[in-house]
């Protein structure tokens, strides 16, 4: 175990613990309500859809990361989440496919805008795509930080309203909820949380830390609060055990985080279907 830790002993790999630590977190709640609402595809179309603005941040300020990328891709964020909004109103189009067009578009042009500057596409685009965790400053954990506090305090201060919009429309309409504008809350701090997990993973794999540990939580728990807490840990314990298999194994770090990940949920997965074989029938 101890030679297992041993790269903690470095500064940048501290930092790069700390920083999957908070995205675990992070991303395990916010998850739960992308799992329980059934918005993975729209997760992964708002993951894709920040990259223009993302781009249109790094290129202008000269390759800089920091905060320039949370308000590029946050901004490219809610004009995505509008545009699907706008044609899905009034049953203008079918939710997937507004979302298909949605993502695909504002996909293609952050990729259009990365290429323009031919010199540092390649490198950057690998960057933005997949994360570069170990290259993780102070200035962006101090980000993360604050993504962190907005997404949580959020999260705990309108649970319930988040909760009854999510598992029964119908009683929120008789209370008289503003669902929609909790809807585009919820879809806000989605969009924080993708921002926040940016450098860890990068945009192509950040549909897995909003999806895996959740629905890993989601086979365990049958409360939602219970849910959260879970999802949080697995979250934490995957992201640290493929940090680490990352260095000694000599691998990008973001896809060694998202299948030691993957690994638990097939373990969970695989236990859980044991159990429920194993287990006495009712009488």
């Amino acid at each position: 175990m101890g030679q297992f830790l041993e790269p903690l002993q470095y500064e940048f790999m501290q930092r790069a613990l700390i920083a999957v630590v908070m995205v675990g977190v992070i991303s395990g709640v916010i998850g739960c309500y992308v799992v329980v609402r059934g918005m993975s595809f729209f997760g992964d179309a708002l993951s894709h859809s920040v990259l223009p603005g993302v781009a249109i941040s790094y290129i202008t300020t000269g390759g800089a990361v920091g905060v320039n990328l949370f308000f590029g891709g946050l901004i490219a964020g809610v004009i995505a989440a509008v545009g699907i909004g706008w044609l899905t109103r009034r049953e203008r189009l079918k939710e997937d496919t507004a979302i298909g067009i949605v993502f695909v578009a504002m996909y293609a042009l952050g990729i259009a805008i990365i290429s323009h500057d031919s010199r540092a596409y390649g490198r950057d685009l690998v960057h933005i795509l997949f994360g570069n965790v170990l290259g993780i400053q102070g200035d962006d954990l101090l980000i993360m930080a604050a993504c962190g506090v907005i997404v949580l305090l959020g999260t705990l201060l309108l649970y319930k309203e988040f909760q009854i919009i999510s598992f029964d429309t119908n009683l929120a309409r008789t209370l008289r909820l503003p669902a929609e504008a909790l809807r585009l809350t919820l879809l806000a701090f989605i969009a924080v949380t993708i921002i926040a997990s940016l450098r860890v993973v990068g945009i192509a794999l950040m549909l897995a830390m909003l999806i895996v540990p959740a629905a890993s939580a989601q086979m365990i728990a049958k409360r939602l609060h219970h849910m959260m807490r879970i999802s949080a840990a697995l979250g934490v314990i995957g992201g640290v055990i493929g940090l680490l298999l990352s260095y000694h194994l000599d691998i990008a770090a973001g896809p060694s985080i998202v299948l030691a990940m993957t690994v638990i949920f097939a373990a969970i997965f695989s236990t859980r279907r044991a159990y429920l074989r194993l287990r006495p029938a009712p009488r």
